[in-house]
């Protein structure tokens, strides 16, 4: 975004110029100093909302084609933002319906055929600055565009902090296997039955051996 001030009057009504074209901003920005408005511009349609938001400017002259987010999608989210906002598109001869889809959808106070000049301006003037529409594509904005819609809002939402002690439980591993002692203490317990049988074996036949002999 690139800030042209105009003028030191903060009392200044501002204007925000939304178009990737500087060859089209540089003549929008001389009209309005003409006029001693303050300008604003953005190159982007999600940078525009963010800053329609913090400046709340009194008209805005919105590209539809421009990256990031296009025109009507940004147009959507201003009015959402700001019931008030006076918005004008700005579209080339080859895009005359789909700006006048948008401006009815968005609710523009209209919109201009590119490229915008004083003539076109001073013509307009008048319903430039009249009464501002309602927005019906307001209730579609979701299913319009679900995705830019979602993504904007996301980057405009405070990090979500995860609550550690409200996760879920990690399952129980599963203990090794007891060391049975049963096994080898009955084999050695069995080696000894064996060896006391041997030696009572062994003493009883040396004493029949001692009387018979």
């Amino acid at each position: 975004m690139v800030r042209v001030t105009t003028t030191d009057d903060p009392e200044a009504q501002l204007v925000l110029i939304v178009d990737n074209n500087p060859m089209g901003t540089m003549r929008l920005s001389q009209i309005f100093t003409q006029k001693g408005w303050r300008i604003e511009i953005c190159e982007d349609g999600d940078l525009a909302v963010d800053t329609y938001v913090q400046h709340l400017p009194d008209l805005v002259l919105l590209s539809l084609d421009i990256p990031t987010m296009d025109g009507h999608t940004a147009a959507l989210e201003m009015r959402e933002s700001d019931p008030h906002a006076r918005i004008v598109f700005m579209a080339s001869r080859n895009q005359r319906q789909l700006a006048a889809d948008a401006t009815h959808s968005a609710g523009a106070v209209a919109w201009l055929e590119k490229p915008v000049t004083q003539t076109i301006i001073d013509d307009n003037w008048e319903m430039i600055m009249g009464e501002i529409p309602e927005a019906p594509g307001l209730e579609d904005l979701d299913k319009l565009y679900p995705e830019d819609v979602d993504s904007m809002r996301a980057k405009r939402d405070d990090e979500e902090v995860v609550d550690v002690s409200s996760a879920m439980p990690l399952p129980a591993l599963p203990l090794p296997p007891l060391i049975s002692s049963v096994g080898p203490t009955k084999k050695r317990g069995r080696k000894l039955k064996f060896l006391l049988v041997v030696i009572v074996l062994g003493a009883i036949g040396g004493v029949a051996y001692h009387f018979l002999g």
